[in-house]
This record gives structure tokens, sequence and C-alpha cells, in this order.
């Protein structure tokens, strides 16, 4: 029993190439989502509002927790155990913004960027799986 538990493990942990493209990823995609992203809904709300008339549509509390949810999601995409449920989150949270983009603002062609970062987080979040039962068991110690 003990074998198959470690061979699940092993197995579910990407190559080492894989494991750095993934990483190389996270870390980009962090950074983007804390500096260009969310962080300028938190620092600078009143001129991000001034410069693109589709955040008008949206309740000002909402662009604030919006970016506050950007920047969790951004940092925790570079921590080892927060990346998989990270990933997880900016990727319904990208899908989100699609839908915005493609309903409220009147610019679907604007949604093609959020759905191909929902499908890059997505992938994140199943190659990143061991780390989800790993903070599970955390947990329910």
């Amino acid at each position: 029993m003990t074998t198959t538990a470690a061979a699940t493990t092993v197995a579910a942990r990407p190559g080492t190439i894989r494991n750095r493209v993934l990483w190389t990823l996270q870390i980009l995609l962090g950074l983007f989502f804390v500096i260009a992203s969310g962080g300028p809904k938190l620092v600078i709300p009143g001129v991000l509002t001034d410069n693109a008339p589709e955040n008008l549509t949206i309740p000002f509390a909402l662009l604030i927790f919006i970016g506050v949810v950007e920047v969790a999601g951004g940092i925790g995409l570079m921590v080892p155990r927060l990346a998989a449920p990270a990933a997880a989150g900016l990727s319904v949270l990208t899908v989100l913004a699609a839908g915005t983009q493609a309903f409220i603002a009147g610019k679907p062609a604007m949604a093609i960027f959020p759905l191909a970062l929902a499908a890059i987080f997505a992938w994140i979040a199943y190659e990143r799986r061991a780390s989800l039962t790993e903070l599970r068991d955390t947990l329910t110690r």
C-alpha cells in the first residue's frame, strides 16, 4: 500500500523540463498579476476608471475586490503549496473577465486574451494537482 501511494505521488509530478516551464510561467504570470493587473487597481483605481470606460460599469468596490484577488492569486502562483489553488482561482477569474469583456464591455475580441490565460492557469492547476492533496492533508490534520 505504501508503494502505491509513492507511485501515485511520483506519477502526478511533472518532469524536470516541464517543471521548469511551469515555474517560469508561474513566476512571469504571478508578477504580471501583482504588478500590471491587480496592483494598478489597488494603487490608482481612479486613474484606471478614467482610462478604461468599461470599468465604469463595474462598481468601485468590486473593482478593488478584483484587484485584491488578482494580487493574492499572483502571489499564490509563486508559493509552491499554493500554486494549484491559486491557478484554479485565477482560471475562474479570467473566464469571468472574458465574459465581462464580451458581454458587458461589448468587446468580444478582447475576450481572447483572458480565455488563453484561463487555459494556461487550468494547465498549471492540473500539473500542480499533487500540491492540492498535500494542502488538503495539511488542513485536515
